[in-house]
Order: C-alpha cells, then structure tokens, then sequence
C-alpha cells in the first residue's frame, strides 16, 4: 500500500520525467496578492506568469502546494470533521504548462499517471471523466486518442445558470484567463451511495473526483468578449488526500495513514477509545492547518489571517474539551505532525518550538475567555423572553468572544432555554456575504499595464544610463506621446531605476533628452519591465526617443543604507530574541527603515539595547559586502534566508555580511557595512497580535538623531540649574517635590471638603424623618465628592445625601445612603435616572454611587429631580 509521502513524490517524480521544473510549494500567506487571504490553489504562485505579467526560466511546473480554505469565499470551516472529504488544510498536486503543452499532452499525461501500472495502476474502467458542454476537442481526445468508452464521458454545460458558469468552465475572477476544464473521478463502488456528476446523486460519496484539468485559452473582457489567448497554458489539480484514499482503498480522507496516525495520537492524549468520534477528526485536521500557517508566519489575532487562525485553534480547542481535555493539549500533537507529512513536515520540524509555544499560548488564552462566555452567557440568561436565548446575542458570544455555540446549547438546555438559531444563522450569514465581499477585490486582470520584452536593470553598478523609451503610458492607456504637463509612465529597454521590491521603494531622478525633461517620482515594476513614474516639465516625449536616466544618487545613497542595516538589524534580532523571528514587513526609504516581524512578546529595553549594540558593532567591523548570484539551492545550502512575501527563480542574488547575515535579495547596498556610519532605533512596538515594529534611522539621520537629543538634553540642564552630570538626579529631586506639594494640597483640599461638609450637615433637610441633603456646590474637585459624602453620613448617621458640581463643563454627580435606608433607595438606581438629565451614565453600589454628563447647564433639573423622587420613596 503506497503512503501518502510516497504517493506526493510519485506524482512529482512523474512530471519531472515529463520534462517539468520542480517548484517548491509557496507560503500559505499568498506572496505579493492581496486579493486572497490563504494560498488556496496551486497556481496561485504562478498567476503572474499566467498573466502574461512575469515569465519564468521554465515552460513546464509541477509542485505539491500546501493549502488552506478557511476564510473568504473558500470557508470549509463548519464542515470540517462531519465529512468525508472537507479539510481547512490539504495538499493540492499541480502540473502545469505556460504556453507548452496543451490539451492533448494535459489529458495524456493525466490517464498514463493515473492508469500506468509503473506509477498508480488504478482501473480503467473505475475512472469517469467530464468535459465542457462544447469542448468537442477535449472530448474527442478522451473518446478517439486515450480510449475511454463514450458512456465513461460525461458533458456538463452552464449548470449554475449563466453563461460559462459550470463546474467544467474555471474563471480567475470576473475578468481574466479563463476556459473549460476536464474532470476525472474514481468510482468507489456501489456499496457508497451516489450518482455520476451531472445527476441528482452526484453529491454522494460513491464518484469522488480526483482530477481537474483547466484549459486557459480564452481572456475574457469586462464587457464579457472572450477573446483566444495567444499561448494557451494548463493548470491541473490532483487533490493529494483524496487520491491516498483511493490509493488505501478506502472511502474518507480521515481513513488515510496521515489522519489515522494523528487520531490515534489524539486518541492516546486524551484517553478517548472511540477513534471513530468525529472531534478526534477535527483535531487532526485543524493541527495541519494551525501549524502551517503558523510556521509560514500567521500569528492569532483578531483580524485577518490571523482571526482565522485563532478560529481554527479554537474550535479544535472546544473540541479537545467535548472530549474532556482538562489542560492544553493541542501543541502537543506537533512533532507527531512534523513525522507524519515526510519532507513536507520539514518546514514544520524547523519551526516547531514556535509553533507549539504559539499554540501553547492561544490555548490557555482561550481557556480564560471560556470563563469570561459563560459570565456573560450567564448574564444574558437572566434578561430572556419567552425561554428563548436571541440568534444576536449567541452570535455575539460566538463571535465576538469565541463562545462556541454548542456550548451555549449545552448551558441554555440545563436551564430549559432554548437558542433562536435561525436568528444565529441569520447573523452567520450576514458574516459570511460580509466575508465574501471584503475578499472579492474584482480585479479586472486586463486593465494591468502589460507590455512585451523586459527592462534591463543596470543600477546595481551605474546611476546612469543612455536608454531607448519602448513604451508610454497616460492615464492606464498606451500611447505615442507625452507632452509637457502631462503625468506619465515610461517604459525603457534599460534603466538604472530600481523599482520597488522587497520592502525598497523605487528610485526617483530625471529622464531627459536635447528637448525634453521628465521628473521620476517613483519606479515600479509591471512584469519583466520597469515603469518610470512622473511628469513631463519641458518638451514631449515620444516612443522609440533616445534618453539619459539619471537616478538622484544622494537619495539612492541613503536607501542603501537603511537597506543594508535591515539585514544587519534582521540577524541581530534573531540573535537576541530566537530564531522565530520571521520578516512579516519592511520599508526602506531615504528616511529610515521600518522592520515587522514575528514576535509574540514584548521586547525588555535591555534586549532593544543589546540588538543596536550588535547591528553597530557590525558597522564598525567594516564587513565587505560580497553580492553574488547562484542557484537557489546552493543559496540554501550557503544558509541564505529567503525574506517574506518575496518570490525567488531558479537563480538568486545572495547578499553576504560575512556569514553573520546572508540573505536572497534584489535590493541596492552599500560596498562595506562601515558605509553605513551609525544605527539609531528610534522606536519598538507592536502593530498586531504577535508582531512588533522597529524603526530606525542611519548615516546622517543617525548622527543629527543624538545632536539633537544632545541639545535637548543641555537645554534642559539649563533650565533646571543641573549639568549631564547630575540632569537625573535634579529632575527626581522635583519630581519628589512635586509629589510632597501634591499630597499637601490634597489634604488642604480633603480639609477644606471636610468643614464644607459641615456646614452642608447644618443645611439638611428632613422628608418623613430622614435626613436628606441634595446641593450644587462650587468649587468643589470630583475626586474629593466621595470624603465629603463619608463625611456627611458620619454626622448625619441615617441620611441620604445628593451632590453634583461642574469641573471642565463636565458633570459630576454622586449619591450616598446610608446602610438602613438602602431597601427604599438604592443610590445606583438614583444616580442613573439623574445622568438621563445631564447626558451621561453611571451607576454603582446601593449605598455609593456616581456618574457623569455632558450637559451642565442641566444640573439644577438633575438635583430638583433628585430631591422629588427622594419625597416619593420615602
């Protein structure tokens, strides 16, 4: 019986025998594509060249792409576990063709994999195909040259009622490539229900489709044209979980050796003996997707990916508790993860203390917001009509507090309450349109800036070049020429602009012939060619022109060097704080640079001190900076780290600080690490769950950074009679006096508070025999109303006392009662109707209460409401 592990390197195995480039599965986090949340196919690392907007050193690819559908449009979550064949984690075998080969070569390689007995051997006559209603080529392809008899072939037009929307016909998005596809399935035999696609039974768990080929042949327009792309390409899927079950003959993905491996550890964990329970295969499921993602650089949070992820943790979290986990369990399934996936559990093996901290971390945070649900569960249960619990609020609990609504079942069924739940789903599917739309970006791929060739980027060595112009464009459109006034981007043959990537932004400068100036602003890549951005100031410019691009080489001087301390300030925070440290952002500009990376706690000042200490020390080392290009194995194998969001080929540029930083790189950087001068970090902190921010200045920046500081500091040293010497010592020495002066003024202030309150027990009334003292007072600080009315109901003994002032034009009211009153006037009720006056709130104790507003000029309504509402209770 073949594993898993040995099933996915067959099939890699296969296409590299067919002349296909190896490709490394890329990060779940998509690079470079804000348009998805999660890697959710494998092509999306090839979309570019797909595009037309990036070409690779190879026509033909296969991979094996690590996915996760569990967000956005592509949302498993809520099936995963109950079904047969739903994963937010799973595997995705890819081949593909950029221009190469087409249908023919596609559908034969696909049934020679398939059906040879050198590689998986399966039946023929198990396996069914379909095609597009009107790909008659696809078909006779199938029928006259593989062989497959007429009934095993399956034609499936428009079936989700409009034009060209059909399982068999496959879009990018709205606009894009796009074309029919052909589908395989294994018929699993009749002991499983289910019928052939395109019947109503199809559904069912007998015909399991194993196999999708997309032929990408059309481009269609936003008016709906679809016009013949120029080179047809291929993009094939063989989900790898499915077809391992095919190949264990068995019918349910969670059957195969990698899920049964993780179950039975699950089973072990947590002394559960039905390994047929449906949480064990939760759990097993979600431990792929959390440490994945993890290890590719998500951290949980509350937004974004990292909201997923926190979901997903939690869900298998409630589960281990369904199944009486009384401690963090989950982390503990990640080394047995790392064993069983085989070379793709490397990258988890590499980063599994990480991981299993991370998700060591969530668990007991989780743990802690149970607690808080069933709190405000519990609040909730006592303000319900009807015995109904609103969809609303179990919403609310669930999504807002993680509160899994089994477990609000479970609570409301002890005590005969029953949940709305069509109210829950109405809410969860206003989320999920909600979700559908903020990750529908509708991209129209054709209004891209396209243009044929590619600019050659000469700026590592020169900051000038004579360049031919190869394009124009105004306002998105291609055209002849520009004129003065006019904005404009301008493709050359050759420049020695760098476009922005990988964190540095793109050169600015000048562009000019004999007649004619134009302004860079900007410099950004469009595929293979770099476009100039910026304004005609004098004369036109017309294509084919003779130019000289100059790049502004004291701003370029400046980005080099915030460029090079990037690396330098990368290897030092790992250093100092772990190798989980992962690049999550960067920004290098001639101002400074701004480094985001993984990081899930605060940073002491005494490590911050010790990274700059290191990044400085190696400035003054001097260390030649030796850029080489190489393969991007033999990249790895110098130990070079790759950064993220970034795409590598086959051929890398390795950038080498002596061994203490080497990383892939295209960016600009200084001769020696001594260019750089001086390093400055000018602030740490975190921009999300798990991520900081370190921003920091060089060179000169650096230098008038500690001058000005330096002013600062003998500027205050005047003004407070002290030298650098003694400054600290001198600003404690008034801060302790400040603080002496504070504390006798308050006393002052409760004294003076102490005889107003005095004078106020002379002025209290009696209603019905108890002593009632409602008043404004003037002057009076809020924080001192509280000892006046202590004050107050210690002289007075059974009292009620009302007092409101105004500081700031803001409101301040409190209401004291003394103990044996407290059953007819509760001082929080009081309180609360009086802030209704003046456009506040508050609340409190029955014996203590305060609140504010907004509304002074109400006061006097407040207090003569308070004092008849006192005479009424009473």
């Amino acid at each position: 019986m073949k594993t898993t592990s040995e099933i996915r390197q067959s099939f890699l195995d296969f296409f590299q025998s067919k002349g296909h480039t190896v490709v490394e599965s890329s990060s779940l986090v998509p690079e470079n594509d804000p348009t998805l949340l999660f890697t959710n196919a494998g092509m999306n690392q090839f979309k570019d060249v797909f595009l037309g907007l990036e070409k690779r050193p190879y026509t033909r690819a296969t991979t094996a792409q690590r996915c996760v559908r569990a967000g956005g449009k592509h949302n498993d979550l809520e099936n995963v576990g109950y079904t047969a064949r739903h994963h937010t984690f799973f595997e995705m075998m890819g081949n593909f063709s950029f221009g190469d080969y087409f249908k023919q070569d596609a559908i034969q390689f696909g049934w020679e994999y398939l059906t040879s007995p050198q590689w998986l051997g399966l039946p023929k006559e198990k396996l069914y195909v379909t095609v597009y209603e009107t790909d008659d080529e696809a078909y006779d392809i199938w029928h006259k040259i593989v062989g497959v008899p007429a009934d095993h072939i399956i034609r499936i037009g428009d079936n989700k009622g409009a034009p060209y929307a059909s399982d068999n016909f496959w879009a990018m998005g709205d606009t894009g490539p796009c074309g029919p596809c052909t589908e395989i399935f294994y018929d699993h035999g009749d002991k499983y229900w289910g019928g052939l696609p395109g019947t109503p039974e199809e559904d069912g768990d007998r015909f399991i489709e194993v196999w999708n080929i997309v032929f990408m042949q059309f481009n269609r327009q936003a008016d709906g044209t679809m016009e013949k792309l120029p080179k047809p390409s291929v993009d094939t899927g063989m989900g790898l979980e499915r077809m391992t079950a095919v190949m264990q003959h068995v019918n349910s993905n969670y059957e195969i050796d990698i899920f049964q491996t993780l179950i039975k550890t699950i089973a072990e964990l947590l002394n559960v003996k039905d390994l047929d329970n449906k949480s064990l295969r939760v759990i097993a499921d979600h431990i792929r997707s959390c440490s994945y993602l993890i290890a590719d650089g998500v951290a949980p949070s509350n937004e974004g990916r990292g909201y997923v992820l926190r979901r997903i943790i939690r869900r298998a979290v409630r589960h281990g508790n369904i199944l009486g986990a009384k401690e963090a369990f989950f982390y503990k399934l990640v080394p047995t993860l790392a064993q069983v996936m085989g070379h793709a559990g490397e990258i988890v093996a590499q980063k599994q203390a990480h991981i299993q901290k991370t998700l060591k971390a969530e668990e007991e945070q989780f743990a802690r917001t149970l607690e808080r649900g069933l709190a405000l569960l519990e609040d909730a249960l006592t303000k319900v009509e009807n015995n109904t619990l609103s969809g609303d609020v179990a919403f609310k609990l669930y999504d807002t507090y993680g509160f899994p609504l089994d477990l609000t079942a479970d609570v409301c069924r002890e005590r005969n309450i029953v949940i709305d739940e069509a109210g829950f789903e109405a809410e969860m599917q206003a989320q999920r349109e909600r979700a559908k739309a903020s990750s529908n970006f509708g991209v129209d791929y054709n209004n891209v800036i396209k243009v044929d060739g590619k600019t050659d980027f000469i700026g590592y060595d020169n900051l000038t070049a004579e360049a031919t112009v190869v394009g124009l464009f105004s306002n998105g459109n291609a055209v002849d020429v520009v004129k003065s006034g006019e904005n404009a981007i301008i493709i050359l043959d050759k420049t020695p602009f760098y476009a922005e990537m990988g964190g540095q932004v793109g050169d600015s400068g000048r562009i000019s012939t004999e007649f004619c100036q134009f302004h860079v602003v900007d410099t950004q890549k469009y595929g293979q060619v770099f476009g100039h951005i910026g304004q005609i100031e004098a004369g036109e410019l017309k294509v084919g022109d003779k130019v000289t691009a100059e790049v502004a080489a004291e701003r370029r001087h400046s980005i080099q060097l915030n460029h090079s301390a990037t690396h330098l300030l990368h290897s030092a925070l790992r250093e100092v704080l772990g190798t989980h440290v992962m690049q999550k952002g960067s920004l290098v500009n001639e101002n400074g640079l701004r480094f985001d990376f993984s990081q899930p706690e605060a940073i002491t000042k005494e490590q911050l001190e010790a990274i700059e200490r290191i990044v400085n020390a190696k400035i003054r080392e001097n260390i030649e900076v030796v850029i080489e290009e190489m393969g991007i194995e033999e990249a790895k194998a110098k130990g070079a780290m790759a950064l993220f969001g970034e795409k590598y080929g086959d051929v890398v540029r390795v950038v080498d600080m002596s061994v203490f930083s080497i990383e892939l790189c295209g960016g600009t950087h200084v001769k020696r690490t001594g260019d750089i001068g001086l390093f400055k970090i000018t602030s740490e902190g975190a921009v999300a769950a798990g991520v900081r921010r370190v921003e920091a200045i060089t060179g000169e920046a650096a230098l008038a950074w500690l001058h000005n500081l330096q002013q600062m500091t003998q500027h205050s040293a005047e003004l407070l009679k002290a030298d650098s010497t003694n400054l600290v010592e001198k600003i404690q020495q008034l801060q302790d006096k400040a603080k002496r002066l504070e504390k006798e003024l308050q006393q002052l202030k409760e004294k003076q508070a102490s005889q107003a309150g005095a004078d106020l027990a002379k002025q209290a009334k009696q209603i019905n025999g108890v002593n009632v003292v409602v008043t404004q007072l003037e002057n009076t600080e809020p924080k001192v109303l509280r000892t006046m009315v202590d004050d107050l109901k210690n002289q007075l003994g059974s009292a009620i006392v009302v007092l409101g002032t105004v500081a700031d034009d803001k409101v301040n009211l409190i209401v004291g009662v003394s103990s044996d009153l407290t059953t007819q006037i509760k001082a929080g009720e009081l309180v609360g109707e009086m802030a209704t006056y003046v456009g506040g709130k508050g609340g409190g104790r029955p014996d203590m209460a305060m609140a504010g507003g907004s509304e002074p000029q109400n006061l006097a309504k407040a207090l003569n409401f308070a004092q008849e509402w006192i005479q009424a209770k009473l």
